[in-house]
């Protein structure tokens, strides 16, 4: 009797180590979302920020038109650019994600991305029956790379108007984290801007509802299957500086850290996957900490 008291006592301390761990990941998210938009007089006005940190991309999806937003957002950047007749290429946009990528991968969507706090709170509502992915997981998680590869690469290149200037299609048609953050302060804010909403405005913010809504049942929807940032860091996952590591004489194999995995990885065989967001709870869960954390060059 008193043995299993004991191991209960251990299990217990041991989920409420877990649950401070998460804590210090959402209170980094929060804080580095507060951080990047903290630009308050502009949610009091409903006018854009446009002093010099606003030519500084951020990592996250942090929509530019938001009245909060100190930098760019690098999506939004990288569409400026390649949709321009003034600009062929750009060294500080491949710059940025080959720095970002390189060093981090997507620890980025995990720790600093203000969509993916929003997507991580909607989903610790307890409404519906959670579960991690939705119906055909497999086959939606390359949806992202169809969204990088035409809304924010092709489209802005190749369909332009008759002078030569292509739009931001992936910010005007898709994103819902600028409707969130951009879009209805900014329309809330501006009585000019409440009259001139139209059918773009209401497609707009039916993608934002479909996202909450599928955020409040799976986890993450946006950031595995639609987000064109996450492809571009996931690209990076393999070769990032900050990776995961697998002690093989630890290891037993036992599908804790996939079962504990909210991106429903298998760990154990793939600690670089292109999905993982790096949040830390796998190596918690693991009874062998057999996972293991490392900066440096990947063996």
């Amino acid at each position: 009797m008193f043995v299993w008291s004991v191991l209960a006592l251990a299990e217990k301390i041991r989920k409420r180590i877990q649950e401070n761990k998460e804590r210090v990941r959402l209170w980094v998210q929060i804080a580095f979302a507060a951080l990047t938009n903290g630009y308050l007089y502009g949610f009091l006005t409903g006018r854009i920020y446009t002093g010099p940190t606003k030519a500084v991309c951020v990592p996250g999806l942090n929509c530019y038109s938001c009245p909060g937003a100190l930098g760019a957002c690098p999506i939004g950047s990288l569409q400026a650019v390649l949709g321009s007749r003034k600009f062929g290429f750009s060294f500080y946009v491949l710059g940025f994600f080959l720095l970002f990528g390189s060093l981090m991968g997507r620890f980025v969507c995990g720790w600093l991305c203000p969509f993916g706090l929003f997507q991580d709170l909607l989903y610790r509502i307890p409404f519906f029956r959670k579960r991690k992915n939705l119906p055909g997981h497999r086959g939606l998680v390359w949806g992202k790379y169809a969204v990088l590869l035409l809304f924010v690469i092709l489209f802005p290149l190749l369909v332009t108007d008759p002078l030569g200037q292509g739009a931001p299609w992936f910010c005007q048609y898709i994103c819902p984290a600028g409707t969130l953050m951009a879009g209805l302060p900014l329309t809330l804010a501006q009585q000019s801007l409440r009259a001139a909403i139209g059918l773009l405005f209401a497609w707009k913010l039916a993608i934002l509802a479909l996202v909450i809504l599928l955020s409040l049942w799976s986890y993450r929807p946006f950031c595995k299957y639609l987000c064109p940032l996450g492809a571009i860091y996931g690209l990076f996952n393999p070769v990032a500086m900050y990776h995961y590591t697998i002690d093989r004489d630890k290891c037993v194999e036992c599908g804790a850290c996939r079962q504990a995995c909210p991106m429903d990885i298998p760990v154990w065989r793939q600690p670089d996957s292109r999905e993982c967001i790096r949040c830390g709870r796998c190596l918690r869960a693991c009874p062998k900490a057999a996972i293991g954390r490392k900066i440096g060059k990947i063996e």
